[in-house]
């Protein structure tokens, strides 16, 4: 017997709709990725790394968006109990302002907890580290700076991350082939 709705149509139920499933939200960085470092876990060994809070102003978020920047340059300094980004390039977009004096190279201050920076200030003064940035990304919509604490690799260091590099390929290939 089938049961009708006010409509007039057969009342089917809800155990034969089929509605999507709903898609489980991933966290992609990929998609979030503004800028990389590459050159920072080729140069320095990382040994700890911090998520920072990066203060910009409005063309810099827009330039951020059009994923002009470059962090090859750059580096992390402190100064007065303050954390800065020294060196990264953010280029301006040709739609900015006219009143605005857009500066690509400006020192940016990065927003850490009071425990991180001074984390960060006894190990780059005592223990001979540096700090670099590694990646610059979004997250929840705030622009976020992977900074790490690191030590400066010596030649036959970066010698030996190649050849490492080198044997893991080597061996993936042989594992494909067989």
């Amino acid at each position: 017997m089938v049961d009708y709705n006010h409509t007039g149509l057969p009342n089917l139920g809800s155990a034969s709709r089929s509605f999507p499933k709903k898609m489980k939200k991933t966290n992609n960085l990929d998609s979030s990725l503004i800028a990389v470092n590459k050159k920072a876990r080729f140069n320095y060994a990382i040994e700890e790394e911090f998520e920072a809070g990066i203060a910009l102003k409005g063309w810099e978020v827009k330039s951020l968006r059009a994923n002009r920047v470059q962090l090859s340059e750059s580096y992390v300094t402190v100064y007065k109990g303050e954390v800065f980004l020294v060196g990264a390039h953010i280029s301006p977009l040709l739609s900015t302002s006219t009143h605005v004096d857009p500066d690509p190279v400006r020192p940016r201050k990065l927003l850490l907890h009071a425990r991180e920076i001074s984390k960060l200030i006894g190990s780059t003064e005592r223990a001979g580290y540096t700090v670099v940035p590694l990646r610059l990304y979004w997250a929840r919509g705030r622009a976020k700076l992977r900074i790490a604490l690191a030590k400066g690799k010596k030649l036959h260091d970066k010698r030996q991350t190649v050849k490492q590099r080198e044997w893991d390929r080597q061996k993936q290939r042989l594992l494909k082939q067989t």
